[in-house]
């Protein structure tokens, strides 16, 4: 996040002000196709912003100190920016005390088969913590934005060896729908760029396992973004023709997708009704609308359970994101990030299109309903 110039208190104010405005009024009309218009997971404070920092938060693991380390190195952004050094060495130094004296505790949470990777890549990470210090002592900034996304990289690597199976089953009356039991990476090719997008199946499979059946079918491939809005969204996914979303060939029918949140604290998603509706105003989905390039499905505002192929790029700025909350939080399902690619996002406009899409990652945990 970077402050724009030019920009007086009272012209930042006018435009935190107009933006929330006009994203209030966005969020209660359709996001919608064409034809329709654990604990806490995240730690307390500021939102987090960066979509690999969301991911990482919402694997469904439990243990406080991998959590810990991370909070720890995750933080040095928000020092970097003001280049307070002390606070980033006394970050840096904190997670690597905790590498150190608590690696007992890290590996008890990761299965026994997996130790030998996990203490490789431990013995990684400690080499990795010691050149970033040194990058700080020599307040180099560039080199420290670098080093410290290794180290993330590398507790992320932790952090997926301590998920042992999928968290939750999903309800029978969604079996006849493509799941995804984990993470897969998607890669976007469009007329303007590149986009990199990673799906969390661990929070949304239901939707996140559509999407990636539809990659894997060729579905978005030539589609045109439908809808730009500057500062909101970019959707698309409406097929050629008069569908509005996928319509199966083995059934010959529309697919429809359920609505699907997994709110912070909830060992499983709720289906079919958004929070609000549900009376849960103040419960947060364990993956928010606060990072830019957040992936959602689209829906009918009147249909929870109406969406299918359809989905959109959220592109309100991290800066003017009310900390921690976002209108469309627990209305709409996020299903990924995008990790890569964001400065193409900015470019893309309606009438643009998705030349190619494919899994790169994680294509063996797509799960596909069994025959009837």
């Amino acid at each position: 996040m970077c402050d724009r110039p030019g920009l007086t208190i009272l012209q930042r104010w006018l435009k935190v002000g107009v933006l929330t405005f006009l994203l209030l009024l966005l969020s209660f009309s359709d996001l919608a196709p064409a034809w329709a218009v654990n604990s806490t997971r995240l730690p307390a404070g500021n939102a987090v912003t960066d979509g690999r920092a969301l991911l990482r938060y919402s694997l469904p693991i439990d243990n406080s100190t991998i959590r810990d380390i991370q909070t720890s190195l995750e933080d040095i952004a928000n020092q970097l920016r003001g280049k307070r050094w002390k606070p980033i060495s006394k970050d840096i130094s904190k997670a690597t005390k905790l590498l150190t004296d608590r690696q007992t505790a890290i590996l008890q949470s990761i299965p026994q088969d997996r130790h030998p990777a996990a203490l490789e890549t431990i013995a990684t990470l400690q080499v990795t913590l010691a050149s970033l210090q040194t990058a700080v002592e020599a307040k180099d900034k560039e080199q420290v934005w670098e080093k410290r996304a290794d180290v993330l990289n590398l507790v992320g690597q932790l952090e997926s060896n301590m998920v042992a199976g999928f968290p939750f089953e999903v309800p029978a009356e969604y079996s006849h729908l493509p799941q995804l039991k984990g993470r897969a990476t998607v890669q976007m090719t469009t007329n303007k760029g590149d986009l990199t997008v990673v799906l969390d199946g661990y929070s949304a499979p239901v939707t996140a396992g559509n999407f990636v059946d539809l990659v894997q079918r060729g579905f978005y491939d030539g589609l045109p973004f439908i809808r730009a809005e500057d500062s909101y969204v970019l959707q698309v996914g409406d097929p050629p023709g008069k569908d509005n979303g996928f319509i199966d060939p083995a059934t010959g029918k529309y697919r429809s997708v359920p609505l699907e949140i997994l709110a912070e604290g909830d060992p499983a998603p709720t289906y079919g009704i958004t929070l609000e509706d549900a009376g849960r105003y103040k419960d947060q989905p364990v993956l928010p609308f606060s990072s830019y390039g957040a992936v959602a499905l689209a829906r009918p505002n009147e249909d929870a359970n109406g969406g299918s192929s359809q989905f959109f790029f959220f592109l309100f700025e991290a800066e003017l994101t009310p900390a921690g909350r976002n209108l469309l939080d627990g209305r709409y399902a996020v299903f990924g990030y995008t990790v890569e690619g964001k400065d193409v996002l900015d470019k893309l406009k309606a009438g643009d299109r998705i030349e190619s899409a494919k899994v790169i990652e994680g294509a063996e945990n797509l799960v596909q309903p069994q025959a009837a």
